[in-house]
C-alpha cells in the first residue's frame, strides 16, 4: 500500500520606470571582465522590484524547468487565497488523477484530505507533483482548467517565452520557460508574503509527524540571505533553481536552467548571488504603495485622497555610486472628483547632479466620489459657521 511510505522522506523538491543611463552597458548582457561564467544553459540575474537585468546568459531561450514550474502553481494559488476565492483551511481532497502521479510526491490515497494549506506546503517544501495536481483541481476545477490559468497568468506578466502544459513540472511537450520569464513569475510571487512564507519553509511535519518534509532548496540553510525559491530536475531539464536572496536592501532573483550535475544548480545560483552583491548596491527611495501625502479633493465625498507610489522606486547602482540621489514630488494641490483607485495623481521623481534618472506614478489609494448636493450644502454651512465663531 502506498500509505505504507508515509513515513518516507521526500528529498527532492512592471516598474513604470526610466533606467538609469549610466547602467546601460550592465543592463542586458553579461560583464567579460567580470569573469563571471556558468554552466547553466541559461541563467539570469536581476533586481527583485525592478526587474533590471545585471547577467543574462541566453535568457530567452526556451527550456524545460521541471519543478520550477510550481511557483507559477504557487502564485495562483496565493492569488486565489488573497482575492478569496479560496482558504487555507479549505479541504482539498485528492482524486485518482493526483493520486495516479508519479515523481516526487506525498504519496496522497485516492479520496484523502488534507487543508489547502497542508497542500501548498507539499507543493513548496516537497515538491509533491501529487498535491500540486490537487491544488489545481480543488481551485479551477481540473487540471486542464487551471494550466489554461497558469498560460494566461504568465501572459498577463509578460511572458513571452513560456507555456505549461501541467502543474507540476513532468516532463511534456511543449512544457518550457525561459530564464527570463521565470524571474518575472518568481518576482511577482515575492509580492505575496504568503507565497515567501510557503516557499521559505525549511522543515515540515505532515500527517501529525508521520511524514517529514524537507524543503528542496539548499540555499535557505547555506546560503545567508536566502528565502524563497524552488528548484527542479528531470532527464530532459537537467537541474534548475529559480531563488530569491536580499543582503542590505538588495534583494535579487536568480535563476538557473540545465545546470549539469547534482547540486550544480546551487552552486550556479551561488556563483551569480555572489557577483551582485558585490558589484551592486540598492538605492531604495519608497517602497510599493508607500503614501507620500494627501491630495485635497475637490467636491469630493473625502476631502483628501492618498497619494501612494505606484510601484518601487528604487535603483540599483555599480558599488560606489549610491550616494547623491534626490527625489521630487509632482502633485498637484487639489484634484476633482470623482477619482478612483490607481488613477494617476502625479509623479514620484528621482535625480542625480540635476538629471532625471527615474520616474514612477503616484496614484490615487482609494475611491472617492463626488459628493452630493446636500453634502455641499452641509459642507459650506460648517464652513460659514466656523468662521463665525473666529471672527475677531
Amino acid at each position: 500500500m502506498r500509505s505504507s511510505l508515509a513515513g518516507a522522506l521526500i528529498v527532492v523538491s512592471c516598474l513604470f520606470f526610466t533606467p538609469f543611463s549610466a547602467l546601460a552597458a550592465n543592463k542586458n548582457v553579461s560583464d567579460p571582465a567580470a569573469g563571471l561564467e556558468t554552466t547553466a544553459r541559461a541563467a539570469a540575474l536581476v533586481e527583485a522590484h525592478t526587474g533590471q537585468a545585471l547577467f543574462l546568459k541566453d535568457a530567452g531561450a526556451r527550456l524545460p524547468m521541471a519543478s520550477v514550474t510550481k511557483l507559477m502553481t504557487l502564485l495562483l494559488a496565493v492569488e486565489a487565497v488573497e482575492h478569496g476565492k479560496a482558504k487555507l483551511t479549505d479541504r482539498v481532497s485528492a482524486s485518482e488523477h493526483a493520486w495516479s502521479m508519479g515523481g516526487s510526491q506525498i504519496y496522497l490515497e485516492q479520496g484523502e484530505e488534507m487543508t489547502l494549506k497542508e497542500m501548498l506546503i507539499s507543493v513548496a517544501v516537497g515538491s509533491a507533483n501529487d498535491a500540486s495536481v490537487a491544488v489545481a483541481e480543488h481551485l479551477a476545477g481540473s487540471e486542464e482548467a487551471f494550466v489554461a490559468d497558469m498560460n494566461e497568468r504568465a501572459r498577463a506578466l509578460g511572458c513571452t517565452d513560456s507555456h505549461f502544459a501541467n502543474c507540476t513540472g513532468l516532463p511534456a511537450p511543449e512544457h518550457y520557460t525561459s530564464a527570463m520569464d521565470m524571474t518575472r513569475i518568481m518576482r511577482a510571487g515575492l509580492t505575496h508574503p504568503l507565497f515567501m512564507e510557503l516557499s521559505g519553509i525549511k522543515e515540515y511535519d505532515l500527517r501529525g509527524g508521520k511524514f517529514k518534509l524537507w524543503n528542496t532548496n539548499k540555499l535557505l540553510w547555506w546560503y545567508k540571505g536566502a528565502d524563497s525559491g524552488k528548484t527542479g530536475w528531470t532527464n530532459e531539464a537537467a537541474y534548475c533553481l529559480a531563488a530569491s536572496a536580499e543582503r542590505d536592501g538588495l534583494r535579487l532573483v536568480s535563476v538557473v536552467l540545465g545546470t549539469p550535475e547534482p547540486k550544480s544548480h546551487f552552486r550556479e545560483t551561488i556563483h551569480l548571488f555572489n557577483y551582485g552583491f558585490a558589484r551592486y548596491r540598492a538605492v531604495n527611495m519608497a517602497g510599493l504603495r508607500e503614501k507620500i501625502r494627501d491630495v485635497r479633493v475637490d467636491k469630493g465625498r473625502e476631502q483628501t485622497v492618498a497619494a501612494v507610489t505606484g510601484d518601487w522606486v528604487s535603483l540599483v547602482v555599480p558599488r560606489g555610486e549610491e550616494k547623491g540621489f534626490e527625489r521630487r514630488v509632482e502633485l498637484p494641490e487639489v484634484v476633482s472628483a470623482p477619482v478612483r483607485q490607481g488613477s494617476q495623481v502625479g509623479h514620484f521623481v528621482v535625480l542625480k547632479k540635476g538629471q532625471e534618472v527615474l520616474r514612477v506614478p503616484l496614484v490615487a489609494a482609494a475611491d472617492v466620489g463626488r459628493a452630493t448636493l446636500g453634502e455641499e450644502i452641509w459642507r459650506t454651512m460648517q464652513r460659514v459657521y466656523s468662521e463665525e465663531v473666529n471672527f475677531p
